[in-house]
């Protein structure tokens, strides 16, 4: 029999995500931008332990699975469509409201489709941009427009939202990173590169993670763009 604890660690981490979630609406509720920013930031963090202390410790369970994707639509879904909300949306009345609804909407759809999906094979893409992505956008889009003092470019944040919310229902693909495999022949090429990111990371924290949240966001539309080009010339 396996023991009770660890069952109870990966939905922890689980229900730690939705306190942070919750968390960070209250921070953006107060005017609190850059800390509920980070706490979505750092919610991600404990989305993407939950599942791997699962897979290690075999405890992965249908009742983990829609706890997980019920803290996501509240971390990722609920939580970032505030920050914006009370950040710039408020400004634009209704249509400000509506954006981040949508946001939400569109949030959960991405998830009850993934777990449609999920129950049929474990997929080695994505089909749509991931919701904790879509959330990463937003946070490291506030935090890098505060950092600036680029605040008067408000209606940016709904256009991002909004293309975010597009880009989750969409049927653009994107790489699980817990799919990809990697040849020893490049391993210590990788291992030279991430220390040189992760270097410049610590210079640059902000830029450099809006960087990399934007170049996973946009490598979707880019790659499907690509191949739609492709195709019609070579038709």
């Amino acid at each position: 029999m396996k023991p009770r604890l660890a069952y109870i660690l990966p939905n922890f981490f689980t229900a730690s995500s939705i306190f942070l979630g919750m968390l960070s609406i209250t921070k953006a509720s107060q005017g609190e931008f850059v800390i509920a920013s980070w706490l979505i930031m750092i919610a991600m963090i404990f989305d993407g332990l939950d599942g791997r202390i699962a897979r290690a410790t075999k405890t992965m369970s249908n009742f983990g699975a829609e706890f997980d994707s019920l803290a996501d639509i509240v971390a990722f879904g609920v939580a970032p469509a505030m920050l914006i909300f009370f950040f710039a949306g408020d400004d634009f009345g209704k249509f400000g409201f509506l954006v981040s609804a949508l946001y939400v909407i569109f949030g959960a759809l991405r998830l009850a489709r993934f777990n449609s999906t999920l129950a049929v094979s474990d997929p080695s893409v994505f089909i749509g941009l991931p919701i904790p992505a879509a959330a990463s956008l937003i946070a490291m889009g506030v935090l890098f427009f505060l950092n600036y003092e680029y605040e008067s470019y408000k209606v940016l944040f709904l256009a991002i939202m909004l293309f975010a919310g597009v880009l989750m229902v969409s049927h653009i693909r994107y790489p699980s990173p817990k799919k990809i495999k990697i040849s020893h022949r490049f391993f210590y090429r990788l291992l030279v590169v991430l220390t040189i990111v992760a270097s410049m990371l610590y210079i640059y924290s902000i830029e450099g993670l809006a960087l990399l949240v934007l170049g996973y966001v946009l490598y979707g539309p880019i790659r499907a763009s690509y191949y739609l080009i492709k195709k019609l010339f070579s038709s």
